[in-house]
C-alpha cells in the first residue's frame, strides 16, 4: 500500500468523530465480505477466510463497544443480532457458502443505513437545538 494513503487514512481515523467512524467500520466489514466472496468464487481459502476473520472482528467490536447500561433493550437486542451474525460468518467460512455471507450483508447494509438516518436526525436536532440556544442569547 501507498505509505502516503496508509497516513491519509490513519490520520482519518484519529480525527474522525465516533459516528464516521461506525460508518467506516460498517463500510470495512461489507467491503471484507465482498473480497470473501470473491475469494470463494476463486477458490481462495486464504483469502476468503481472512477476509471473513477481519469482518467478524468488525462485528466483535461492534459487540465489545455495546453500553448495555444505557442502552437497555436497543443494545441487547443489536447484541443478539451480532452474536448471530458473527455465528453465521463462522459457519460460512467452514463451509465457504456465499449464501451465508450474503445473508450477512444484507443485514450489514441494512444496519449502516438505519445508523446513517439516525446519525442525520440526531445531527439536525443538534443543529436546531443550538440555533434555539443561540436565539434565546441574541434576545437575553
Amino acid at each position: 500500500m501507498n505509505p502516503y494513503l496508509k497516513q491519509y487514512q490513519q490520520t482519518e481515523i484519529q480525527t474522525s468523530s465516533p459516528e464516521k467512524l461506525l460508518i467506516m467500520l460498517y463500510d470495512g466489514a461489507i467491503q471484507f465480505l465482498n473480497k470473501a466472496k470473491v475469494g470463494i468464487s476463486n477458490k481462495n481459502i486464504e483469502e476468503t477466510h481472512n477476509n471473513i476473520v477481519s469482518a467478524q472482528r468488525i462485528i466483535t467490536e461492534f459487540m465489545n463497544t455495546l453500553d448495555m447500561d444505557t442502552g437497555g433493550e436497543v443494545a441487547k437486542s443489536l447484541y443478539s443480532l451480532y452474536e448471530y451474525l458473527h455465528y453465521r460468518l463462522v459457519q460460512a467460512n467452514i463451509k465457504k457458502d456465499i449464501n451465508m455471507l450474503d445473508e450477512v450483508l444484507i443485514h450489514l447494509k441494512d444496519l449502516k443505513q438505519t445508523w446513517e438516518e439516525a446519525i442525520r436526525i440526531a445531527s439536525k436536532e443538534k443543529f436546531e437545538d443550538e440555533e434555539r440556544e443561540e436565539g434565546s442569547v441574541r434576545t437575553a
